[in-house]
């Protein structure tokens, strides 16, 4: 069919004149055309055009936008409900609605939280012809949660054994995507033995001794917000029968466990699923995927059947090297029993899944937008399906039409509505809801009442030019209501045209199926219903054919001749035609030699690239027509060119000149192929060792057809030739005659000989066996030979056969020994070997180390020197010394408990040592061992020491609660970390006014018994942060905020936010606590403690104290609380925080430190002097005794001096203190004829401490808060004295900077 509009004319084409569908059926129903003329006019009900997903899932980082279109005339209104209820949004400031839509805009990136709009949203579109409305919209935020902690031990197999490493992954929004990847990111290997299974999990059908590794690791990828979680890695040892068996003998007798094996062969079990049946469920269109993952050895293969049918071909995939089996796009067919098949060579195994297949609702018949005339009848038909099947319920507006207002033209019939005689008031949008317990669908449908008289909307005066003998179709787009009748008449007084001659479409199109001459003229369609009429003219001309009267012809030319084809047309003469060529069907070549005239192509010069099929295309307006012939292009055959490849291979082979050690090798070469031989290869086999394997022997040049080849003696040789030229290598020659030397002595001896025993009293001689082609003769031997290296022996030898190992039992203990091992056969002798050394073997270390000296450098680090032991009692290689130190007894407590001793290994003969990351305030016990290649020796006497108080952890809590108009009551528990005794709490707080500005500091100190202060006199209605922490002599630790409100003066709520509850608190717990640095001359040793997540990475950042410059970052290995500052300036002050990286980051408060002046070389430490050490000792012991006598007195009641000068000048701030509920808890010595003391009261309401309380309290022996304990745990405040607090040394832990103090310094 062509069909065309003159351009000339200015009309419209055809096509571009929409073709309105009308349906007329029992019910004639009206669609309303898409004619933008049209739809201004006719008011329209609404219809949704586009809406978010019913489960929508948001990014919690993004604003969310709910999306709801809609159409109407005149254009609707939106409204949405949330979670049933009416949704307001002009009363949230953080939710707009697109203007002209029902799009909701909800900006949680300035403020907000996305969990705040979590719910279920309806749209609602609403003109005055009725309401549409959305799907439920299920809002959620994604989620990708952390994994939980846990610890994973360490997983020890023998080779063979099954195993499942379980992944686990934590619930997110959507489901995680599970891989398992090592710590370089690289994704582990699977295969038809390992293989991941669809809950995540790595199964191990049989681990191979290559499955070892540490660094089995479980992703979980959320896809929604980008981000990947990590499992702990899993660490998997493999153990293979020859470690077995060595750790077995190492430790066990004969008839224990020794000469273990492998796992025996086994047929196949089911690791996933279990039992021999299970069920599954999957929904209509889903894709349903089976698993069976089996264990066994050999590995087995799995297979899949369907019972009592078979698989679909098109939608059956196989995933997971067949133990998965998909199924894509299931329907009810695919319900029944799966069966999948586990085998191996000792067995075979099965189980049977079975399979229902449950349907959410799908249509079978949506219903449809209604357009009636008043009067008419018509019906809305709502079908579905489902498994189990779906109930219909109908709605009117969004209401449920059981109880929206009474319609006596709608007749409800289950799944059917029947509308009779309606009239305008019958327009209405119905909503068709068809759900079952596996989801729902809902359907709008608008009834559209109108009352429209006849319009035609195609375009008057539209011009159609079709090609005689053609079928030509003349349009007629119509609208009305009711539906208009159409009539086509010829001419300006013709009659009605009938189906006879012409077909009249349903959309008012009449066609003429073959169009004559006759058929031209002008044609009136007319259109009519009860309420009017209306007509258009169109007009038709008939044009001749296009036709190629003279066709190209087919040719045959020479190369290099020249070629014309010809190609005539005739055409209607009102059109105007254009010829094109074409070659091969596409365009001509652009080439001078191509050239186009009116009615010839011509092509001169022609070559081999000309040949092919010209065509000849005469195009009109309306139609075109082709014709074709084929050029061919003959010439003499292409001279051949030279072909150029690798060499043939040499032939004729000879050996001549056979000596014992040398032949002559001749060769006849091959053809060159055009490219001259360079070189020649000679390679050799020996029959005899290596039989099939060849050597390289020589090179010769390409000129050479002989070679002089030098032999070795005992070898069976054969040799090939190959040749090489530029092109390559040819291919071997033939292998030459064989040729047998004689035998004769080796003329070398074993590499690679040591000596090395494996138990106290033998000596393992092992060497490197001569090959075959080494031995030079039958009968390989070795003579082993060894002797004492110290002493005067003579050399003892033994011959054992053609072996790599050799062992000398009843040897001394780690003694050296000289070892030579020398290669004989039947013939003789090789010559002289060198001589290794060596060293029986190794036993357990005699002594321990002696004179353990500590040195406690700060609260948290310690170092310990200790005397080598003697080079003869280590008894093997000595590998190092190792520290074993635990907590003994806490000085707070006065209470022994057992902690699993931590251990530090010390390289080589290092004499001393560090100890990191103990505990301020603490009783250690430590021993030091020295380590050989056997194990460890008897350890030192342990040596106890005490850490200095520190400062204490943040409190463990603080609550605000009870507030009123002037007053808060805050409630606290005291640190979990004391580190040292309490002295006191300071708070410290201000308002915050509604900017978010701080106002004024108050300080307030606290006694440290309290865990409960009123705070009163506050200002009503007012949010005050606060800063709580706690101290001990040692200085302040960290502190804890919160931030709470008074209550709200009821004349004055309305200016507060709606965000803003009385009592609401927020918490921020620092996590990095206790900063210290220890600093000598060029470096310093910062130590933490550390409260959060495990597995966090941290850094330390430095500076010089009151520079500009940035701070200088190092990243410490693994989660270690304590790192070393190499490279420091001496005699200077640094600033130094310990930080945290990743998502949980954050960062400790600032501390100072100096690093110790520059020190000649030649200056004497004092510490490391006999007189200093014994000076201190004398001290000590002297401390010592006056404690000891101190006990007694107390004990026998008496009082130190310092009672009266406390009932003098009593403070009112002392009160005794326990751990828990603040008093000092019993104190008793080991010896049994020592009675505890009483407990300390807690000071009574008048604020004063009661005597007969507290007659054996240590108020007695202090003065104020300024008493100190001494490193033993003794009192020593009535010896000290007040003092003022000294500045932090490089060696001691300094107060952490007040965020408070910092906060004010810009107010």
């Amino acid at each position: 069919m062509q069909l065309k509009i003159m351009p000339a004319k200015k009309h419209l084409s055809a096509g571009s004149v929409p073709l309105i569908l009308f349906l007329c059926q029992m019910i004639r129903a009206l669609e309303v055309p898409l004619d933008p003329k049209l739809l201004e006019d006719l008011v329209q009900p609404p219809t949704i055009t586009q809406q978010s997903p019913k489960d929508y899932i948001i990014d919690p980082r993004e604003n969310i936008v709910i999306q709801c279109e809609a159409k109407g005339k005149p254009p609707p209104s939106f409204s949405w409900t949330r979670n049933g209820t009416h949704f307001d949004i002009d009363k949230d400031p953080l939710v707009t609605m697109k203007p002209g839509s029902g799009t909701l805009i909800i900006n949680i990136m300035s403020e907000g939280k996305a969990e705040t709009y979590e719910g279920v949203y309806q749209c609602t579109a609403r003109n005055e012809r009725g309401a549409a409305i959305s799907n439920n919209i299920v809002v959620r935020p994604s989620r990708s949660p952390l994994w939980t902690k846990e610890k994973l031990e360490p997983i020890t197999l023998r080779n063979g054994q099954s195993l499942v490493l379980p992944c686990r992954p934590p619930v997110g929004l959507p489901p995680a995507i599970i891989f398992w990847m090592d710590n370089s990111f690289q994704r582990l290997p699977q295969s038809e033995r390992v293989s991941q299974g669809l809950n995540g999990d790595l199964y191990f059908s049989n681990v191979l001794p290559e499955d070892t590794r540490e660094d089995y690791i479980c992703y979980a990828r959320f896809n929604h917000t980008q981000t990947i979680q990590q499992k702990q890695p899993i660490s998997l040892k493999v153990i293979s029968v020859d470690e077995l068996n060595d750790t077995i003998a190492a430790n066990l007798s004969d008839t224990e466990f020794y000469g273990a094996k492998s796992s025996k062969e086994r047929p196949p079990t089911f690791l996933t699923p279990e039992g021999n049946a299970s069920h599954k469920e999957e929904l209509r269109g889903n894709v349903l995927s089976l698993e069976c993952i089996a264990e066994g050895l050999p590995t087995p293969i799995i297979y899949w059947i369907k019972e009592d049918g078979t698989l679909p071909i098109n939608r059956t995939f196989y995933r997971n090297f067949k133990k998965t089996l998909q199924i894509i796009h299931v329907s009810e067919e695919d319900s029944g029993n799966y069966q999948c098949i586990a085998k191996n060579a000792l067995g075979a195994i099965h189980h049977t899944i079975s399979v229902t297949i449950k349907a959410a609702p799908f249509w079978i018949m949506a219903p449809q937008n209604l357009v009636l005339s008043p009067g008419e009848d018509g019906t809305l038909i709502c079908r579905a399906n489902g498994n189990p099947k779906p109930r219909i319920d109908w709605l009117t507006n969004g209401v449920p039409i059981e109880i929206a207002s009474d319609d006596p033209s709608r007749k409800i019939d289950g799944d059917t509505i029947i509308f009779s005689n309606v009239q305008e008031r019958s327009s209405a949008v119905y909503q068709c809801n068809a759900s079952n317990e596996y989801g729902y669908l809902l359907a709008n449908a608008f009834v559209n009442v109108l009352a429209e008289p006849p319009r035609i909307l195609t375009s008057a005066n539209t011009l159609y030019q079709v090609i005689a003998n053609r079928p030509a179709l003349l349009d007629c787009a119509f609208f009305g209501s009711p539906l208009p009748t159409i009539e086509w008449f010829k001419g300006t007084k013709g009659s009605a045209l009938h189906e006879d001659i012409y077909v009249l479409h349903e959309n008012g199109t009449l066609e003429i199926p073959v169009a004559q001459k006759d058929s031209t003229g002008t044609y009136t369609c007319v259109a009519r219903n009860k309420l009017g009429m209306a007509k258009n003219e169109v007009h038709l001309e008939i044009k001749d054919p296009t036709r190629i009267i003279k066709q190209p012809e087919n040719a045959v030319v020479q190369r290099g001749s020249q070629v014309s084809f010809e190609c005539k047309v005739k055409h209607d003469h009102s059109l105007i035609p254009s010829v094109l060529w074409l070659k091969d069907d596409g365009e001509l070549p652009s080439d001078e030699r191509f050239s186009v005239d009116k009615d010839h192509l011509v092509v001169t010069d022609v070559n081999d690239d000309d040949g092919g099929t010209y065509t000849c295309v005469a195009n009109t307006t309306l139609d075109s027509v082709s014709a074709s012939a084929e050029l061919k292009v003959v010439a003499p055959p292409p001279t051949p060119a030279p072909v150029y490849d690798v060499p043939n291979p040499p032939f004729d082979l000879e050996l001549t000149n056979q000596l014992d050690k040398s032949v002559q090798l001749t060769w006849t070469p091959g053809d060159d192929n055009n490219s001259p031989i360079t070189t020649f290869i000679i390679e050799y086999e020996d029959a005899m060792h290596e039989a099939g394997l060849w050597h390289h022997q020589a090179e010769v040049s390409g000129t050479q057809t002989t070679a002089q080849l030098k032999l070795s003696p005992y070898v069976n040789y054969s040799f090939r030739v190959m040749a090489e030229n530029s092109i390559g290598r040819s291919s071997p020659s033939e292998a030459s005659e064989q040729y047998l030397t004689k035998a004769a002595e080796p003329d070398q001896n074993p590499m690679a000989v040591e000596g090395l025993g494996t138990e106290p009293d033998n000596l393992v001689i092992t060497w490197k066996p001569l090959n075959g082609f080494e031995s030079n003769g039958p009968g390989l031997q070795y003579k082993v030979s060894w002797r004492q290296k110290d002493g005067d022996d003579e050399w003892t030898s033994v011959v054992v056969a053609n072996v790599s190992k050799y062992i000398v039992s009843g040897t001394p203990t780690f003694v050296p020994y000289l070892i030579k091992v020398q290669a004989l056969n039947d013939v003789g002798f090789a010559p002289e070997p060198a001589v290794a050394m060596g060293h029986s073997g190794e036993d357990l270390p005699m002594v321990a180390p002696g004179n353990v000296r500590v040195s406690v450098v700060n609260s948290t680090l310690a170092e310990v020197h200790w005397d080598p032991v003697p080079l003869k009692s280590i008894r093997g290689h000595l590998q190092g010394y190792r520290i074993y130190y635990w907590k003994a007894q806490s000085s707070s407590k006065r209470s022994r408990r057992h902690i699993e001793k931590k251990i530090l290994t010390f390289q080589g003969t290092k004499t001393h040592g560090m100890l990191p990351g103990l505990e301020p305030y603490s009783h250690y016990s430590l021993n030091v061992r020295v380590v050989n290649g056997k194990g460890e020796g008897p350890a030192s006497p342990d040596r106890g020491f005490h850490t200095p108080e520190g400062v204490p952890s943040a409190p463990s809590s603080l609550k605000i609660t009870n507030p009123t108009l002037d007053s808060l009551t805050l409630e606290w528990n005291p640190p979990s970390h004391p580190n040292g005794i309490l002295t006191e709490y300071t708070l410290k707080y201000q308002p915050i006014n509604s900017t978010h500005e701080l106002g004024p500091l108050v300080d307030l100190k606290i006694p440290a018994n309290k865990t409960r202060w009123i705070l009163k006199n506050l200002n009503f209605s007012t949010r005050y942060k606060f800063y709580f922490y706690a101290q001990t002599s040692a200085g302040s630790g960290s502190q804890i905020t919160e931030e709470a409100i008074t209550t709200v003066d009821e004349g004055k709520t309305a200016g507060i936010p709606p965000d803003v509850g009385a009592g609401k608190v927020q918490a921020v717990n620092t996590k990095i606590s206790n900063l210290a640095a220890a600093a000598a001359e060029t470096y310093a040793n910062i130590s933490w403690e550390y409260e959060g997540p495990e597995h966090v990475k941290f850094y330390v950042e430095y500076g010089v104290a009151g520079s500009k410059e940035e701070w200088r970052k190092e990243i410490v290995n693994g989660s270690r609380s304590f790192f070393g500052l190499k490279g420091l300036m001496p005699g200077t002050a640094y600033k130094v925080r310990v930080g945290a990286e990743g998502d949980s980051g954050f960062v400790s408060s600032e501390d100072v430190f100096e690093t110790g002046p520059a020190m000649a070389s030649r200056q004497v430490d004092i510490a490391t002097q006999g007189w200093f050490i014994g000076l201190m000792c004398a001290v000590a012991l002297l401390i010592l005794i006056l404690l000891i006598v101190c006990f007694i007195r107390r004990n026998k009641g008496g009082k130190y001096p310092v009672k009266e000068k406390e009932d003098a000048h009593a403070d009112p701030e002392i009160q005794p203190m326990k751990e828990d509920d603040g008093t000092f808890g019993e104190y008793s010595s080991d010896a049994e004829d020592h009675k505890p003391l009483k407990k300390g009261s807690r000071t009574p309401s008048d604020r004063t401490v009661k005597k007969e309380d507290s007659d054996d309290s240590l108020v007695d022996y202090g003065e104020g808060v300024n008493g100190q304990f001494n490193e033993d745990g003794s009192f020593i405040g009535q010896y000290s004295g007040k003092k003022e607090k000294e500045p932090a040394e490089g060696n001691e832990s300094s107060e952490a900077p007040s965020p408070v103090n910092a906060m004010n310094s810009f107010v």
